[in-house]
């Protein structure tokens, strides 16, 4: 089998709340999102999406993805997408870093090979966990009482893992943490993200703040060694987010026990192949995950939940559902949220179908 043509595809998703909030005054209302489709010369179509979360937070923008997509697209036609682990290399070969670029392409390939095989992607990634998972929702940065009247809705929507944009004024942030924490119940967990917004006299402060609360500490700090420093001086459960990005930082973690969480971000890692090398990774060093994005639609909703649905139950801490954040839906057959928990599709491929009248014209076709 063969790569034929690649296309790629713009599309804009609003949020439902108008707006998402989060360290350093950074929001987005309307996301940049990437998709790609791989076409062969055996008449087998696959599909992936990229959808970073704005320029000013990772070193990846929507703009980027496409960029960077039709320099490699000429280097991929002729490829094989059966051969992933090739691709990949061809890729990193092709162009050095820009992970994020590469994502979309090597989901495609996912999809592919899961329709050549007739097997959902969650079977070739290791097989189906349990009926379905658990998911978290991210709450806005608001005023603390805003924050906490959000809890009562998002669990009314069968939500009970709840994401807290921190990162701002540190005394507002540990009354937004003890008036959200007063609205948990059993079985609830809080996590405190401040995606990398604190200082670390800052983040020093938030954590003595609320030593009295049950909730885990994300990403207080910009670089790696700031939040190692936080995580020393806390015995809250620790997650690190941004500056795990790849093998060697997970293994650096790992090695000075700097967390007891990690995010795996599909994208950050370069795409599904990366991705779950690493959370295997995990599940070998006894790390429990967030499997995730930075963003995106139905495609990586799609992507996450085979990831997701496909880790061993007791590591997977929680993973999300981005569809279900935005107003626009980009294609059919996309895994849906239900009481707080979603399942991966079991049709073959990602299972899911693109829909060509919201995507428009391809705004990238190389052949």
């Amino acid at each position: 089998m063969q790569i034929t043509r690649i296309k790629a595809y713009q599309a804009d998703l609003p949020l439902h709340e108008g707006s998402y909030r989060w360290s350093g005054g950074k929001s987005v209302s309307v996301f940049d999102s990437t998709v790609v489709e791989i076409r062969t010369d055996e008449g087998v179509v696959g599909y992936g999406e990229v959808c970073p979360l704005g320029p000013f937070y990772l070193a990846a923008y929507g703009e980027g993805c496409r960029a960077g997509i039709g320099e490699l697209a000429p280097h991929l036609i002729g490829e094989d997408p059966l051969e992933l682990d090739k691709l990949n290399r061809l890729m990193d070969a092709a162009m050095k870093g820009h992970p994020y670029v590469k994502s979309a392409i090597d989901m495609a390939c996912w999809d592919i090979v899961g329709k050549v095989s007739g097997l959902p992607v969650c079977t070739l990634l290791g097989g189906r966990h349990g009926d379905d998972f658990v998911l978290y929702r991210a709450i806005s940065q608001e005023s603390p009482e805003a924050m906490a009247g959000r809890v009562a809705g998002y669990r009314d929507e069968g939500y009970r893992r709840f994401q807290l944009k921190v990162g701002g004024d540190p005394d507002v942030d540990i009354e937004r943490i003890h008036a959200v924490a007063e609205h948990m119940r059993p079985g609830d967990k809080l996590i405190a993200d401040a995606n990398t917004g604190w200082l670390m006299h800052e983040a020093a402060r938030v954590v003595r703040g609320v030593r009295d609360v049950d909730v885990y500490i994300e990403q207080p700090c910009p670089t790696y060694e700031e939040c190692l420093s936080i995580r020393r001086r806390t015995d809250h459960p620790f997650v690190m987010d941004e500056v795990i990005d790849g093998m060697d930082s997970l293994l650096r973690g790992h090695a000075d026990l700097a967390m007891d969480v990690v995010n795996i971000k599909i994208s950050k890692f370069g795409g599904i192949t990366r991705a779950r090398q690493a959370r295997d990774l995990c599940v070998s060093l006894g790390i429990a995950m967030t499997i995730e994005d930075s963003w995106g639609g139905d495609i990586i909703t799609a992507a996450i939940a085979h990831l997701a649905h496909s880790t061993p139950t007791e590591f997977l801490f929680t993973a999300t559902d981005f569809n279900s954040y935005v107003t626009v839906s980009i294609a059919d057959g996309a895994p849906q949220r239900v009481d707080g928990r979603m399942a991966a599709s079991a049709a073959p491929g990602l299972g899911v179908e693109p829909k060509m009248d919201v995507l428009g014209a391809p705004v990238l076709d190389v052949r």
